[in-house]
């Protein structure tokens, strides 16, 4: 049996195979709700034979939008209108999870179809971003330094979102620490200069990160929870695997039930090699020094490779984005490539499996 094709359960929730829909933000909600597209988008890969579908970045507050495109959960229409999406992901087998996120200093930009470019301004609906330290990202507007009465309420805020998730059904969830965005941005040096209780050393600039795993666990007993980390942010004196490995421990000792390895996002002056595969190292050593099952992501883009990094020992699931989007039935297709018996290809397409 192939082992992409072997069932991996999280906590009471079993995941009917180890290929995985990273979330990708589609800029293409209205103030926070998902659209239609949104459906079409998610549901095709439960079709597609896809385990586990972790939908795009979701704000938890307004001014933790990515762009003013971007998805939230802050408010009950936004719950709403996840509702039904979800439910057509699980009526097709798959896994539904979201991925709670805060964009920090890297909030309020132009969506990456805009014309434009960099932070938008105030005139055209953007406003002040939130950071640990009043840093800017290359290129964007500077932000405001949280204070701790604001600290509490990004806490609070990702508990609320966590409710509002598991109420539209969705069954994983994903908190945000990778890529440059607000957990991240509090995890590494090179963005955290705080001199209080959140900044300086490792186990102070994880403590935001903890308090919202304790906040979300409460907020969602029993309920899986993913973290996805940037393992290293490719510049010097940034955040690393050593750091990242430690800080794995800890999550898990948190409530943290698995873990999806990426890697950058938090400066723009990062040097990274990529290829296929380029993060893979990344994820086993996070799973071997930190006891901890992960997932890798990262040009994985052929079912062979795929099943190579599993064989290996690498990562317990792989994740994948663009080669959902070139084929949305990337799971059958794979099963097919292995050899793996699977007994979920939708009647309906069964005329073009092959015999």
């Amino acid at each position: 049996m192939s082992r992409l094709f072997t069932p991996l359960t999280l906590r009471d929730v079993e995941v009917r195979n180890r290929l995985w829909v990273s979330p990708m933000c589609q800029y293409s909600a209205v103030d926070g709700v998902p659209q239609e597209w949104h459906h079409t988008h998610l549901a095709q890969f439960a079709s597609g034979g896809a385990g586990l579908i972790v939908a795009e970045a979701t704000a938890v507050v307004p001014e933790g939008r990515i762009s003013p495109r971007d998805t939230g959960l802050w408010n009950d229409a936004q719950r709403d209108a996840w509702a039904p999406i979800v439910a057509a992901i699980r009526s097709r087998g798959a896994v539904a999870g979201v991925q709670l996120a805060h964009a920090g200093r890297k909030a309020s930009t132009w969506w990456p179809f805009a014309p434009q470019r960099g932070s938008v301004p105030a005139e055209d609906g953007g406003w002040t971003t939130f950071a640990p330290s009043a840093i800017a990202f290359e290129g964007f507007a500077e932000p405001a330094a949280l204070d701790l009465a604001g600290i509490d309420r990004v806490v609070e805020a990702f508990a609320a979102a966590a409710r509002r998730a598991v109420d539209a059904g969705f069954q994983v969830l994903e908190l945000h620490a990778a890529h440059g965005y607000l957990l991240h941005q509090f995890l590494s040096p090179l963005s955290n200069r705080r001199d209080d209780e959140y900044g300086g050393s490792l186990d102070n600039r994880a403590r935001l990160l903890l308090r919202v795993l304790d906040a979300v666990r409460d907020a969602a007993p029993g309920v899986p929870l993913i973290v996805r980390f940037s393992a290293t942010d490719w510049a010097d004196d940034g955040w690393d695997a050593d750091e990242t490995v430690t800080a794995a421990r800890w999550a898990a000792e948190h409530g943290a039930d698995f873990f999806d390895i990426s890697s950058g996002g938090l400066v723009a002056h990062q040097r990274i090699t990529t290829g296929p595969g380029y993060q893979v190292h990344l994820a086993e050593r996070v799973r071997r020094e930190a006891g901890v099952p992960v997932n890798a992501v990262g040009m994985i883009d052929d079912a062979a490779h795929a099943e190579r990094v599993l064989a290996e020992g690498s990562a317990d699931a792989v994740m994948a984005g663009r080669e959902w989007l070139r084929d949305p039935h990337y799971a059958l297709r794979a099963s097919v490539e292995l050899g793996a018996d699977i007994d979920y290809w939708p009647a309906q397409y069964l005329r073009a499996r092959p015999a």
